[in-house]
């Protein structure tokens, strides 16, 4: 076999040492539009490379009020990485975001755990997370059942351990490579704090 036959869209995330991320990935939205709808402070937009993001943010890359995001594109999808914050599944960040388009926002944190939202039109159709067994809810929570009991998702079960991953990759063709993460700047900034 390949190493194209046997990797995945989002293998790095397997195989990488990152102890907690939210992703949000937007179909046909600029990154900087992404950002905006995610509710990112103007005043901190900048293209940014690994160096710079140390230098203007500090220890608050991983600030989980007010998170650092990065954003690039990915195939259809624009893509957000929060390295500390988890605005990307806040249900009301969900229907602003996907207005006009559809959102996946997919959360890990080492409980160990992982957290799956999608959205359409501004409608959070389905969102579960893998802390307990498997109950997805949301206006359409059977929409991706086909491709959650692919990805070893089953509601009243316990997840397979990468299969949000597989779910996103299966259901939405989403890849994201080590490629992405290289030292080029990327668009980034602060998010504002969620609202009370």
């Amino acid at each position: 076999m390949t190493s194209e036959q046997t990797e995945r869209g989002l293998d790095l995330f397997r195989h990488g040492d990152f102890p907690i991320y939210t992703l949000t990935f937007a179909r046909n939205l600029a990154p900087a539009e992404l950002l905006s709808r995610m509710g990112v402070d103007g005043a901190t937009v900048a293209m940014r490379d690994p160096v710079d993001m140390s230098d203007d943010f500090g220890d608050d890359l991983y600030d989980d009020e007010e998170p650092v995001v990065r954003a690039g594109t990915t195939g259809a999808w624009a893509w957000a990485w929060e390295e500390g914050g988890v605005h990307g599944l806040d249900a009301r960040i969900l229907r602003g975001v996907s207005a006009g388009t559809e959102v996946v926002a997919l959360h890990y944190n080492e409980k160990p755990m992982y957290a799956f939202a999608y959205a359409v039109e501004g409608d959070v159709v389905t969102t579960f997370d893998t802390l307990m067994a498997v109950s997805p809810e949301g206006s359409d929570p059977k929409r991706l059942a086909e491709h959650m009991r692919r990805a070893g998702l089953v509601a009243g079960e316990w997840a397979e351990l990468y299969g949000v991953l597989a779910l996103v990759e299966d259901a939405f063709g989403i890849r994201f490579t080590r490629e992405q993460l290289n030292d080029e700047p990327r668009l980034s900034g602060r998010l504002r704090p969620l609202p009370e």
